[in-house]
C-alpha cells in the first residue's frame, strides 16, 4: 500500500472525514458515559442543555469562547504558514501583563481611549513574545516548536515573580494577584446582570479581519503559499522569511487580546490562574476548524460548549468532568485523522 496526494479533493471527500470524527466523538464519549454507570442520552442532553439550555447558560458559553476564539485564531493563522506556535499562552500573559500595567492607573484616560490603547498595547506585547522564536527560526533555524513552548513557562514564572513583587496588591491580603483595573479600563457588559462583554464582538470582528487577510491579500496569499511549499515560494520570490515574521507578529498580537479579553472583561486583575490553558485549547480548537478563521468561532463554541455543558452534567448525574477532555482529546486526534485524509488516499499496489 502506498499514499497517493489528492490534488482536487471533492466537496464530500473535504466534508465527510471531519463530520465522522465528530460523531465518533460523541459515540466514544456516549461508551465512556455507560462505563461510569450513567445515561449515555442523558449525559449528552445534560451537556446540550448545560450549555445552551438557558439564557444564562448560552452567555456564559460565549464567554467562555471569546478567548478560545483569539488562540484559536492565533494557531490557526501561524500553522496555516507552517509556524508552529505552541506558545499562545505566553502571549496571553503578555496581552494580560500590559493590559494591568497600563489600566490600573498609568493612563487616566477616558474609556474611548483607554480601551483601544490597552488592546494594541496587550497586542505588541503578544507580538514581541512571538517575535523571538520566530527570528531564532529564521536566522539559526531553531525549533519553534521548542522555543515556543519553553516561552510558557519562563512567562508563567515572570507573572509569578511579578505578582510576588512590584505588581503584587498592597491590599490583596496577600494573595499572589495585581491591583485592579480601573473602571474606564474594563470592558463593558453585553448583557446586563452578566459576564458576557464586549471582547466576544471583538473576538467575531477578529475573525472576520483575519479571514480578509488570508482571502483577499497579498500577505493572506503569500502565507498560504509558505505554508503549501516553503520552497516554491522562495522560488516564486516571496520572501518567505518576511512572511513569518509577518505571520507571527499577527499571531502572537491576537493570542495577546485573548489576556486583554480576560482581564478587562472578566477578571479585573492579573493572576496566575488567568488561564486553565486557553492556549494549549486553542490548538484543538484551530485543528477542529480546520485551520479556517470564520470556522474557528465555531470551533470554539463548539469547545467551550463541552466545558460549560461538562461542569453542570457532572453536578447532575455525577460523572467527572475529566469526560470533557476526553472528548476534546478524541476529537482532536481523530480531526488530525481526518485532515490527512483530505489529502491523501491509500492505493493498494
Amino acid at each position: 500500500m502506498r499514499l497517493e496526494p489528492i490534488a482536487n479533493p471533492s466537496l464530500a471527500r473535504t466534508t465527510l472525514p471531519p463530520l465522522i470524527a465528530i460523531v465518533t466523538t460523541v459515540v466514544v464519549a456516549s461508551l465512556l458515559a455507560m462505563l461510569a454507570g450513567a445515561n449515555p442520552f442523558s449525559v449528552l442532553g445534560l451537556i446540550l442543555k448545560g450549555a445552551f439550555g438557558s439564557k444564562f447558560a448560552a452567555l456564559e458559553t460565549l464567554n467562555r469562547a471569546t478567548p478560545l476564539i483569539f488562540t484559536g485564531l492565533s494557531v490557526a493563522v501561524a500553522f496555516r504558514a507552517r509556524l508552529w506556535n505552541i506558545g499562545a499562552e505566553a502571549q496571553l500573559y503578555a496581552g494580560a501583563l500590559i493590559t494591568v500595567v497600563l489600566g490600573t492607573g498609568a493612563l487616566p484616560w477616558g474609556a474611548g481611549a483607554l480601551l483601544p490603547v490597552l488592546a494594541l498595547g496587550a497586542m505588541l506585547a503578544g507580538a514581541l513574545v512571538l517575535l523571538v522564536p520566530a527570528l531564532l527560526k529564521v536566522r539559526f533555524g531553531v525549533d519553534e516548536v521548542v522555543t515556543t513552548l519553553l516561552f510558557n513557562f519562563i512567562f508563567l514564572l515572570f507573572i509569578s515573580m511579578l505578582l510576588e513583587g512590584p505588581l503584587k496588591d498592597p491590599m490583596g491580603m496577600g494573595w499572589p494577584k495585581s491591583e485592579r483595573l480601573i473602571a474606564e479600563a474594563r470592558l463593558p457588559r453585553m448583557a446586563e446582570g452578566l459576564r458576557l462583554h464586549w471582547g466576544f464582538g471583538l473576538a467575531i470582528i477578529s475573525a472576520a479581519l483575519v479571514w480578509v487577510i488570508q482571502r483577499r491579500t497579498t500577505l493572506g496569499y503569500e502565507m498560504r503559499a509558505v505554508g503549501l511549499n516553503r520552497d516554491a515560494a522562495r522560488f516564486a520570490g516571496i520572501p518567505v522569511n518576511g512572511v513569518l515574521i509577518k505571520t507571527a507578529l499577527l499571531s502572537g498580537g491576537l493570542a495577546a487580546l485573548a489576556g486583554f479579553s480576560e482581564v478587562a472583561g472578566v477578571k479585573g486583575s492579573l493572576t496566575l490562574d488567568l488561564s486553565p490553558g486557553f492556549g494549549y485549547t486553542g490548538i484543538i480548537v484551530a485543528m477542529l476548524a480546520l485551520l479556517n478563521p470564520l470556522a474557528v468561532v465555531a470551533a470554539a463554541l463548539f469547545v467551550a460548549g463541552i466545558f460549560v455543558g461538562a461542569d453542570s452534567m457532572s453536578r447532575a448525574v455525577g460523572v467527572p468532568t475529566y469526560l470533557a477532555d476526553i472528548m476534546l482529546a478524541t476529537a482532536l486526534l481523530l480531526m488530525v485523522l481526518a485532515i490527512f485524509l483530505t489529502r491523501f488516499r491509500v492505493v493498494r499496489e
